[in-house]
């Protein structure tokens, strides 16, 4: 949700104040009358009804974009466009009545993000279900979070820092080839590595991270027709804290339309949730694992991690505080460091040691030879004397007979 926070850039949203739809059927025609500035007999001639809720064809909108006296209603009717056509598509060609009642609630500085993900998260998970259909929420947004997590290009993050930098300006900017077919999208997911991924955007932004609103031991998320939550400490690692199992009962219930039975009720318990906000700080120690996550992810276990037993239970708060403390991780850092280091004193000590005994044999041996060496040599110093007396006696020897000759 942070990433998605600081790619859209919206710097009036308050990111701990999310939308919640109110449930009014005679409230759409006013919010209708308010954006587009038309009076209440034009906009009721132009409401049409798709399937279970009421829709503006986008040529009527149009028009008002062209031909509207008050450019703020333009730029503001374009806005709305984009919302319902783009980000938030439902029936073709039209605006639906969802997509206009948070439309209108922008302006009290609410934080569309939450919205765009639950959507997002609900039609992808209804096509895992399914196995089949048609992803059907803003696949702009979809694709440029996975251009920016799986594709490998030089990246200037310090420009997220920079008061005109726009991360989606610049994603919007990249030449993409629209000639992939499925076969190939299907090959190139299916052989990522892990030197492929990016764990976290390189847009994003240190900050802090919400991990639970609430009673929720998850962040529950509201849209404009259902609702899902997500856990965010499944995912730390990305932000270099310990990963470790985190608790995510109730979770995979958290999935429901605002058509279901007592949808109103459900939805007006998370929307509460989110007036107790939990947050944690990040911090750069290093990737560390915990052996439960390290067995937990080896046996993809995809169940709800239920809560432990009441005499072991501990607050979320607390488990983070022992789990992924900052103190901890980075004493147990130091204690691994130190331990990796005093080994390596001991292995330098002990090859130094063998090295010392090493040194002492070749010098030994060295000594050996120079003294064989100087033996050698006075033994052919001494040869050669002998030889010179040897010759003169011969030569003394041969001229004492000539003599008596």
């Amino acid at each position: 949700m942070e990433e998605y926070t600081t790619f859209l850039r919206c710097p009036k949203i308050q990111v701990q104040k999310t939308y919640a739809r109110i449930f009014s059927s005679q409230t759409f025609v006013k919010k209708l009358m308010s954006i587009s500035g038309m009076n209440e007999p034009w906009v009721i001639t132009r409401i049409q009804q798709k399937g279970d809720s009421k829709c503006i064809l986008w040529e009527n909108l149009r028009d008002l974009i062209l031909t509207h006296p008050d450019e703020r209603k333009r730029v503001d009717i374009f806005a709305l466009s984009i919302y319902g056509l783009v980000i938030f598509p439902k029936a073709l060609r039209h605006v639906d009545e969802a997509v206009i009642d948070l439309f209108d609630r922008l302006e009290n500085g609410i934080t569309p993000v939450p919205t765009i993900l639950v959507e997002m998260f609900r039609s992808l998970s209804s096509c895992s279900k399914t196995g089949k259909g048609r992803f059907i929420r803003c696949a702009q947004l979809l694709m440029a979070w996975f251009h920016g997590h799986f594709w490998k290009v030089d990246k200037v993050s310090y420009r997220v820092f920079s008061e005109g930098y726009f991360p989606l300006k610049e994603e919007a900017a990249i030449q993409r080839r629209e000639d992939i077919l499925e076969e190939k999208w299907m090959d190139i997911l299916q052989n990522l590595k892990e030197g492929d991924i990016e764990r976290r955007a390189y847009w994003m932004v240190p900050n802090e991270i919400m991990y639970r609103c609430g009673n929720f031991d998850w962040v529950p998320l509201l849209g404009i027709w259902g609702a899902t939550g997500y856990t965010p400490l499944l995912a730390v690692r990305r932000y270099k804290w310990r990963q470790f199992v985190p608790t995510t009962y109730g979770l995979a219930q958290s999935e429901f339309s605002f058509k279901s039975a007592h949808y109103k009720k459900r939805a007006r318990e998370l929307s509460d949730a989110w007036k107790q906000t939990c947050w944690m700080k990040r911090l750069a120690v290093g990737s560390i694992v915990t052996l439960e996550y390290s067995e937990w992810f080896r046996k993809r276990i995809n169940d709800n991690i239920p809560r432990p037993s009441l005499e072991n239970a501990r607050p979320i708060g607390e488990q983070l505080r022992i789990a992924p403390s900052e103190l901890e991780i980075i004493r147990q850092d130091f204690e691994k460091k130190s331990s990796e280091l005093r080994k390596k004193i001991e292995q330098l000590e002990e090859e130094n040691m063998h090295l010392r005994l090493d040194a002492d044999v070749q010098r030994s041996e060295a000594e050996k030879w120079r003294k064989g060496k100087t033996k050698a040599e006075e033994d052919l110093d001494s040869l050669k004397t002998d030889y010179k007396k040897l010759r003169l006696s011969m030569r003394t020897a041969g001229l004492g007979k000539t003599s008596e000759q």
